[in-house]
């Protein structure tokens, strides 16, 4: 498995939480991206300034095996969209940390991010996870 970014924040449901500037940017990890193969489509069904709330599902990925919803880790205002995406789905398969970033939220709790799980520990959950 590749070495997961020691500057993020994971989630059980395999998202990535990116602190910059005020702001959250959020998409899945390279665990999710080997389980789900090829991916086809990411259907992103927020907007800009749609509040939403940590655990709600923003979207839809899709893949050659399988279609699974994307979560939200932290509450708060989406701030920005990654078009790439609609017509690049496979950017997360090329760059899952880097430009296949999916939404970017102002978090209503700034501190929400570091109640998720480190690299490290993300680590360890997924040596159980696997198995």
């Amino acid at each position: 498995m590749s070495e997961l970014p020691g500057d993020l924040r994971y989630t059980k449901d395999h998202e990535w939480a990116r602190v910059a500037s005020g702001e959250v940017a959020i998409g899945i990890t390279a665990f999710a991206v080997e389980q789900l193969g090829d991916i086809t489509l990411v259907n992103l069904d927020v907007k800009v300034g749609d509040e939403l709330t940590a655990g709600k599902a923003f979207g839809t990925i899709e893949s050659v095996k399988t279609l699974s919803d994307l979560y939200v880790p932290v509450s708060g205002k989406v701030v920005r969209i990654n078009a790439d995406l609609a017509s690049k789905p496979e950017l997360v398969n090329e760059d899952c940390y880097g430009k296949a970033w999916m939404i970017a939220v102002a978090p209503s709790d700034p501190s929400a991010a570091s109640a998720l799980m480190d690299a490290k520990t993300y680590g360890e959950f997924l040596k159980t996870a696997a198995h």
